[in-house]
Order: C-alpha cells, then structure tokens, then sequence
C-alpha cells in the first residue's frame, strides 16, 4: 500500500529509533497529529506547551539519540524554537515536524491566523535556520530523497532538522522512492596519517590522559571508547557537559576536569600530562572553569566529531568512530599513571541541623543508585551535584552550553519515556521548576515513577550569586506550595514531603527507597546554602566583569 507523505516520514523516523513523537497540535497541524495518534508504531505525547515539547524531545534524544517534536505553524513552532536551539547547541538530532497551512493559502498569500498578515509563509521557516542544520517543505513529490537528506543531516552533525508539511499534502501518497544516504567513511589517508600522529605521540609520553566530552555520547561512540580506554589502559577524566559519558566506577575514570576551579588534583594530571587527548569536549565556558584551563596546544590533541587537530594543523575527514576503532587496534595496554577520583565526601549534619550545601549535596550523591538517569537543572543544584562519583551506569544530564532556564522538567519527561525501565532522578530549583512544572502531570498520566527533588532556596540563586546585588527584585519568586502540586497536576497517589531539617531529608529518602509510586521532594535550605563550584564560579565571573 502507498503511504502518504506524513505515514512514510514517521515510518522513516520509526527505522532510526523513534519511538514517540512529543507535541501540542493545532488546526494547520491536524494531518500530521492525526497521522502520529493513529500510528500503530509511533506514540503520540501531548505536552502543555510547545517549549515544553522541544525541552522534553531534547531529553529523549538524550537517551535515545534521537527525538521529534511535533508543532503548528507559526505560534507553535516559534514557542518551541528556544528548545530547538538547545538541541543545536547540545548536539541533538531532533526532528521538528511543523504542520503548514494548505497550498491554496500558501499560494494565494491569504491572510489567516497564525500568520504575520502580510501574505508572507516562509518567514518561520527561515527563522528557524540558524538553529537546524537542514530543512524542508515537503511534497509527494520530494518527500522520499528529502526525508534521506534530512535524517542524514540529523545524524552526521546530530542537531535538529526542520520538516514543513502543509496540510492538503500531508496525506497526499508519495511519488518516488530513495534510499537512505550513508555516512562518509573517513579519507584513508587521513585516518592513517592521525593514527600514526597519536601513536607516535603515545611512545613518547611518559603520561597521558583522555578528556572525553558530550559529543562521544552523542555520536553513540561511547562504546568505542570505553574499548579504546580498556586495551590501552589510558586513563581519562570528563568535563561538566561529558559527566557519565563513560562508567565513573570504571578504574581509569580519574574524575572531572573543570580548570583551575575545582579538583586542583584533577587539573595536575590533566594539566601536568606529556599528552593530553581531547575526544569530544569543546572547551565552552562552564566544561573550561570560566576558561581557566590551561592545556597547553602544544601536548593536546583535539578529536572532533569529524576532524581531529595536531598542533596548528587540522586534519579533515576523519570520522570519530573510525579513529577509535584505529587506536584500539593499534595500542598496546600500559600501565599509565593515574588517580582514583574523589567524591563529595562523608554526609554531614543530624537530627535538626538545617539543610546546608555540605548536608545536601553528598545526601544527593548517596541515594543515586546504579543505572539512575540524573537530569540536573542548569544552577546551583547541578553544579553541587557535577562532581558526585557516581553510581555504575547511572547517567547524568545537564543543559551546559544552552543553560535554558526550565529545561529539566520536561527534558526528565522526555528521558522517562525514553528509558521506562529505568529510574529517573530529577533535581531542579524551584526557580526552573516554576518555568515548567505543567510537565510533571505528564508523569501521572504515563504511568511513570521518578523521584523528583525540588530545591528551593527562596529565589534565583545562581542568580544571586553573580549579579552585582544579590537581593535586587528580579531574584525574588511567588512563594508556592510545592509538594501540592503533584496532586493538582494529576499524581494522586504519588510521595510528596517537605523537608527543611537533615532528620526529616534522611527520613524522605529512605521512603523514596522503596516507594512504589512517584516521589517529590522539596528540600528547603537557607537562600545561600551555595556549593562549591557555584561559589568558585562567582568569584571567577566577577573576576571577568571586573575586566
């Protein structure tokens, strides 16, 4: 039977591992929706608002290593366009489905709802570009090579795409047919002369280490790493945006690299190395410490997604999956100098001891179990978390680069559907959580149990520490009652408790143990209970400022 052209792209994005489609729907749109909520392979998620779909795709994706959103003309796909650039900045594949007016309307200019009034229908699209790596409006005619095009553009840079289908050809079959593009294999000669570059390199040193970064974990080469760490014994450390994206119980794991901010012990290996070998890391500002990295050009190589660097010189076409595979092949095991990471140290505070940084952030760490998803708010709350020595398996989550305020809770929703059979750990700040919180109903409604930790320090903290006046206005918040909301949002049977004492924080999370239901937490601490990182990250940002 002939699909349509809507049946043949969501049966193409079923092929490459999508599951779910997240949404809101809207009368341009109704094709599209219709197609996915009647699909016997695809699921359709109706979200509270289009950000909170994007923010909840990126999430999937997270997981699944890829996801789609699913939004209206206009109003929706500009909502759902600070999600989209999350994902481009994050690297996320995600696929955005956007439903048009009809030919017609398009055609004859007409001035409907949802658009400027000026006749003009391509001005979102085209707002859109600066945040997807590709784009089209799809026809049965085009729609076949098209939809390769794209998943091929989705896959090889992994950022979102754009895929526009006005309404009267959504259902219309498709003409034509085409395979799908595969992915370039590196130049040869390339590959050899890195190879032999890295070897080489390796022969010479006396110490070495991997700083392994978010891009490994999104081009899903995790694997060919964790091959290449154990045949050649080389030790490795992450940054904040590449935490978990190798086992932190694995023996070469040495801990996390973050500058001259935090780990001092950390930074001497790394820093001190004869070799240090960047595979995936982009030096942003928070994975740098605020740029106070020092790896020196000179003893560092920079692996990319398809290049790899040596001193001044950049080698093109040279795939990250094929180098990994090349080094393992090619490297015999060593004995390399390294150190065992550290962790947040021993749970402090008892009985009725308010909730400070240092009670809080090791509780944290301790009630982790192996294989917890961890999606951690953009804050404070990450930044306390980021150097937990984790649990095997567990998986931890940040918006690093993008930092968009909001995008846990949702993104935890995402994630949750991804991976049903795994536990989700969101921690947030009431601040984000205030942006997003429709998204717990969702939950509820899906059946799914996460443990949910809401911190709330009476306003913006991360705020608060960096701006000029900590107690200005714009850091203040509606004072909620949290641990209503899970039953107003339809979790009637969920965990819900407020704790304020380290008794009553240590009594929440041993019934979160073994709840059988959803659990929200909120942990209440003074508006300056600050961890580590947040207070060394103030004094480093003031520092730039005060330049």
């Amino acid at each position: 039977m002939t699909l349509s052209v809507i049946e043949h792209v969501l049966m193409r994005l079923k092929d490459i591992g999508i599951d779910d489609v997240f949404g809101v729907p809207g009368d341009y749109s109704f094709p599209v929706n219709d197609a996915i909520a009647n699909s016997a392979d695809i699921r359709w998620i109706g979200c509270t608002n289009e950000l909170n779909a994007a923010y909840a795709a990126d999430g999937y994706a997270r997981v699944k290593g890829v996801g789609a959103v699913c939004t209206t003309y206009g109003v929706g796909e500009l909502s759902a366009i600070n999600g989209i650039a999350g994902c481009y900045a994050e690297h996320l594949p995600v696929f955005h489905l956007v439903g048009m007016p009809n030919t017609a309307t398009l055609k004859g200019r007409k001035l409907v709802h949802h658009s400027l009034g000026n006749g003009e229908f391509d001005l979102f699209r085209r707002m859109s570009e600066p945040v997807v790596v590709a784009h089209a409006v799809l026809t049965p005619e085009n729609v076949a090579q098209e939809t390769e095009r794209l998943i091929h553009a989705a896959l090889y840079h992994r950022r979102p795409v754009y895929m526009g289908f006005p309404a009267d050809l959504a259902l219309k079959p498709v003409l034509g047919t085409a395979q799908p593009i595969p992915m370039p294999p590196s130049d040869a000669a390339a590959l050899a002369t890195v190879t032999d570059a890295i070897v080489a390199a390796l022969d010479n040193a006396k110490s070495a280490v991997i700083v392994a970064g978010m891009l490994v974990g999104r081009a899903g080469h995790a694997d060919a790493l964790a091959r290449l760490v154990e045949g050649s014994g080389l030790p490795f450390a992450t940054v904040f945006s590449g935490k978990s994206v190798l086992d932190e119980r694995h023996p070469n794991y040495i801990g996390m690299y973050d500058g001259a901010l935090l780990e001092p012990e950390v930074r001497a290996q790394v820093e001190g190395a004869d070799l240090v070998i960047d595979i995936g890391a982009p030096m942003t500002d928070f994975d740098s410490g605020v740029f106070t990295a020092k790896l020196d050009p000179d003893r560092t190589i920079i692996v990319g997604h398809h290049h790899v660097r040596i001193g001044s010189k950049t080698h093109a076409n040279v795939e990250l999956a094929d180098l990994l595979d090349a080094l393992s092949a090619r490297l015999a095991h060593r004995d390399w100098p390294r150190r065992t990471p550290g962790s947040l140290g021993p749970v402090k505070g008892a009985g009725s001891d308010p909730i400070d940084a240092a009670a809080l952030y090791p509780r944290w760490a301790a009630f982790l179990a192996p294989g917890d998803i961890v999606i951690a708010e953009t804050g404070t709350a990450s930044m306390g978390l980021a150097f937990a020595w984790l649990p095997e398996g567990a998986y931890f989550q940040n918006q690093t680069l993008w930092g968009s305020i909001g995008w846990a809770t949702p993104a935890a929703v995402g994630a949750a559907v991804a991976a049903p059979d795994r536990r989700t750990v969101l921690v947030t700040g009431e601040g984000s959580h205030q942006l997003t919180v429709q998204e717990i109903g969702q939950f509820g409604r899906l059946g799914l149990k996460p443990v949910i930790f809401v911190l709330n320090n009476d306003g913006y903290l991360i705020e608060r520490l960096l701006c000029k006046d900590p107690e200005i206005a714009y850091n203040d918040l509606a004072p909620w009652n949290y641990t209503e909301l899970p039953h107003a949002l339809g979790c009637e049977d969920w965990l819900a408790l407020r704790v304020t004492t380290c008794a009553e924080f240590d009594a929440a999370m041993d019934k979160a143990r073994t709840a059988t239901s959803g659990v929200y937490i909120e942990v209440v601490t003074d508006r300056y209970a600050s961890s580590e990182l947040a207070l060394k990250l103030h004094d480093a940002m003031q520092a730039i400022y005060k330049a």
